[in-house]
C-alpha cells in the first residue's frame, strides 16, 4: 500500500538520515571561520560586512534610479526592506520606484576567462531543479574577489538565512510534514555530495584559474550561496534568473503595491529592470512584490518564512485506492470500490493520469481549488454506478468543485464526506494538535523552532478550513438525498 498521506511521519531510518544530514551541515557551519563560511540561522541576521556601503547610493552612482522617498529600513510588519519615508508624501500609482540598468543585475555569464570556464563546468553538474545553486556559484565567485563590482551589494547580504537546510535536526523534525522533510533531506545530501565534487574539481585547477581565488568551498558556503539565490533571485520573461540589488529587498505580499517590469532582452545593452508602483504607496508603507502564488512549503524552503492564512497552501496526499476505501468507510459511505474500479472507471482514471503506467499519484487538499480536481473527479466517478450518467459530463465539470453535484446529491455527499475523512487522516499524521502549537508559539522560541511550529500549524488550520468548507457544501445538498 502506498503512503496513506504525504504528510505521514518519516520512518525511523529516515529520521536518522535527516538528523545525520543536519548534523553534518551544522558541523560544516562550525568550522574555522573563512570568508565564505555561513553561520547558523538566528533571529538577527547580520550583514556580510559590519558596516556595509550604502546600497541606494551605489545603485544611483552606477546609473540607476531610486525614488527619493525610498529607504531601506526595518518595518514593524515586514522586517528589513524597502519602505517609503514619512517625509516625502504618498507615491502615486505608476511612479517608477527603482530602475536598474543592465550592468547591475548579477547572473551567470558566458565564460570570459579560464576561471569562468571552470565555474560553468561546476554549474553544469547541478541539476536544473536546483538552479539557485548555479546562480549561487556565480555569487560566491564575486564574493571572493577583492575588487568585485558587486561588493556594495554583497556586503549588504545576510550572513545567514532561515531556510530549513540550516535548521537544527530537532526543528527539522518539528516540521512534521514528510514532503518538506524529503526536500530538505534532498538538498542537504546534494550540498554534501556537491562539496566533494567541487573539492575534487578545484584540486586539479591551476591557482590562476581558480574561480574562487584559491579559497576553500564547503557545504556551508555552498548552502549560503544557494539560499541567497533562491530567496532573492528573479526570473523575468521566463529567462535566466538574476539577482537584482535593492529590488530583492522589497518584501512579499499577495496584494502587492508594486510590480517588476523588464525592459529589453537580457542580452540587450539597453536592458533595464524597473519596480513600478501598482497602487498608491503611503508614508511609512513597505514596498511589496508578489513572489508568486505558492504553498508555504515553497516559501519556507526557498525564502525562510511562513505566510499565515496563505490561500495557496495545501497538503499533499498520495492517491491510493486502499486509503480511499478506508476513508470512505470511516465517513459512512457504503460499498466503496476505490481499490477495485470497473473497467469504464479505470479508463476515466487513466484520463485523469491516476491509473496505469506513468500515472502521477500526487494530489492535494487546500489551495484555491479546495480539493484537487483530479481527486474530486476520481471520487465522483468511483462512487457513481451508471457509466451513462458519468459520460454526460466532461472531465472539466467532474474536476470542478463549483459544479453543483454533477452526478447527483447522493454521489456528491459521499465524495465530499470521503474528502472530509482524508482531511481527518492528514491531521492525524501531525504529532501535535492545533492548541498545543498555539501554546508553544506563545513562549520564547529560537527562530527556527518558531518557523517549524508555525509551518505545521498553518497546515492544520488550512485543513480545518477545508473541512468547514466541505461541511457547508454537504449541508446545502437536498437533505432527503444526502444520506447514503
Amino acid at each position: 500500500m502506498a503512503a496513506a498521506a504525504a504528510g505521514a511521519a518519516p520512518t525511523t531510518a529516515r529520521k536518522a538520515l535527516l538528523s545525520t544530514t543536519s548534523t553534518l551541515l551544522s558541523s560544516s557551519l562550525a568550522r574555522s571561520r573563512r570568508s565564505l563560511s555561513c553561520s547558523a540561522a538566528s533571529a538577527t541576521a547580520p550583514r556580510i560586512s559590519q558596516q556595509p556601503p550604502d546600497l541606494l547610493r551605489w545603485v544611483q552612482r552606477e546609473g540607476g534610479f531610486v525614488h527619493p522617498a525610498l529607504r531601506v529600513a526595518d518595518h514593524p510588519e515586514h522586517g528589513l526592506g524597502v519602505s517609503a519615508t514619512a517625509a516625502d508624501g504618498v507615491i502615486p500609482p505608476g511612479a517608477v520606484l527603482i530602475d536598474l540598468p543592465g550592468r547591475i543585475p548579477l547572473r551567470l555569464r558566458r565564460p570570459a576567462d579560464a576561471a569562468d570556464a571552470v565555474l560553468m563546468q561546476l554549474a553544469d553538474q547541478v541539476p536544473e531543479e536546483l538552479w539557485a545553486m548555479r546562480l549561487g556559484l556565480r555569487l560566491l565567485q564575486e564574493r571572493t574577489k577583492s575588487d568585485t563590482f558587486w561588493w556594495p551589494y554583497i556586503a549588504n547580504l545576510p550572513e545567514t538565512f532561515t531556510v530549513p537546510i540550516f535548521f537544527p535536526g530537532e526543528d527539522i523534525k518539528n516540521l512534521q510534514y514528510a514532503p518538506l522533510l524529503h526536500q530538505i533531506n534532498k538538498r542537504c545530501r546534494f550540498l554534501l555530495e556537491f562539496e566533494k565534487e567541487v573539492t575534487q574539481k578545484l584540486g586539479n585547477v591551476p591557482s590562476g584559474d581558480h574561480p574562487f581565488c584559491g579559497q576553500d568551498v564547503h557545504s556551508s558556503s555552498l548552502g549560503w550561496a544557494m539560499s541567497a539565490a533562491s530567496s532573492r533571485a528573479f526570473r523575468l520573461h521566463g529567462e535566466i534568473p538574476m539577482l537584482l540589488p535593492l529590488v530583492d529587498m522589497c518584501n512579499h505580499s499577495f496584494s502587492p503595491n508594486a510590480r517588476i517590469v523588464q525592459v529589453g532582452d537580457v542580452d540587450s545593452p539597453d536592458m533595464s529592470v524597473k519596480v513600478v508602483a501598482e497602487t498608491q504607496i503611503d508614508k511609512n508603507a513597505a514596498v511589496t512584490l508578489n513572489y508568486g502564488c505558492y504553498p508555504n512549503d515553497f516559501y519556507l524552503l526557498d525564502y525562510g518564512f511562513v505566510v499565515k492564512s496563505n490561500p495557496y497552501d495545501h497538503v499533499e496526499l498520495s492517491y491510493d485506492g486502499n486509503l480511499l476505501d478506508a476513508a470512505s468507510m470511516a465517513a459512512g459511505v457504503s460499498s466503496p470500490n476505490f481499490s477495485t474500479p470497473a473497467k469504464w472507471q479505470q479508463d476515466i482514471l487513466s484520463q485523469l493520469n491516476l491509473h496505469g503506467e506513468g500515472s502521477v499519484l500526487k494530489v492535494s487538499l487546500g489551495g484555491p481549488d479546495i480539493v484537487d480536481g483530479r481527486l474530486l473527479a476520481a471520487l465522483r466517478v468511483l462512487l457513481a454506478a451508471d457509466p451513462e450518467t458519468v459520460g454526460k459530463h466532461d472531465l472539466k465539470t467532474l474536476k470542478s468543485l463549483s459544479s453543483s453535484a454533477p452526478l447527483g446529491p447522493t454521489v456528491e455527499a459521499s465524495a465530499l464526506r470521503t474528502v472530509l475523512a482524508l482531511c481527518a487522516i492528514a491531521l492525524q499524521h501531525f504529532h501535535t494538535k492545533i492548541m498545543e502549537d498555539e501554546a508553544i508559539l506563545k513562549g520564547e522560541l529560537p527562530l527556527t523552532t518558531e518557523l517549524a511550529v508555525q509551518f505545521r500549524l498553518q497546515k492544520k488550520l488550512m485543513l480545518v478550513d477545508v473541512m468547514q468548507n466541505l461541511s457547508r457544501r454537504i449541508k446545502m445538498l437536498p437533505a432527503e438525498k444526502s444520506t447514503v
